[in-house]
């Protein structure tokens, strides 16, 4: 890996809200993943209303973490189990990248996740427990309805890459960011 760069930009909650959340449609999204992948508590269906978190804030720090991979990496053609296997370590890396998050949190304010919490090998939602990790559990922009793909290219003028044919894209970005100036 050859750096990680730390983006951030402040924006206007009501601004961003109608610009880019549409809960009913990525909500959709979100349980289809989880369909296919196990569900989640960071993931809907939740026992709060979305819009009344997203109204109780002024603020939204946007965090994102982009990690542009070296020239030997990209060169590289990876099997699709080593590609996986590579794929998962970063997104272990996304715990860590939190840090950055919960040190910036306090009673008027609330972190949002680097997509779907990953902080537990399984998430015993899966099993219909309790979540073990509440004080560290967040949820993430997509789940709370946001359009991540166009937040990320309008905001800091990057596209959403994915890995594919055993290549790594140029460059992955974990967004994330903190709701703050409570109302």
């Amino acid at each position: 890996m050859s750096e990680i760069k730390k983006l951030t930009a402040d924006v206007d909650v009501e601004e961003y809200y109608n610009n880019y959340v549409d809960f009913e449609k990525f909500s959709k999204l979100c349980i289809e993943e989880q369909e296919m992948l196990g569900y989640n508590w960071s993931y809907p269906p939740f026992d709060f209303d979305v819009d009344e978190l997203w109204h109780s804030f002024n603020k939204l720090k946007i965090i994102a973490f982009k990690i542009d991979f070296s020239e030997e990496e990209l060169a590289h053609t990876f099997e699709e189990q080593e590609l996986e296997f590579v794929l998962k370590r970063f997104e272990r890396i996304k715990g860590r990248l939190m840090n950055d998050i919960y040190v910036l949190e306090n009673q008027d304010s609330q972190g949002l996740f680097l997509g779907k919490c990953n902080l537990c090998m399984r998430c015993t939602r899966e099993f219909g427990m309790l979540c073990k990790m509440p004080f560290k559990m967040r949820y993430p922009l997509e789940a709370l309805g946001a359009d991540v793909d166009r937040t990320v290219e309008d905001i800091f003028g990057y596209k959403i890459q994915y890995a594919h044919d055993g290549k790594l894209p140029e460059y992955l970005i974990f967004v994330g960011g903190l709701l703050y100036d409570k109302k």
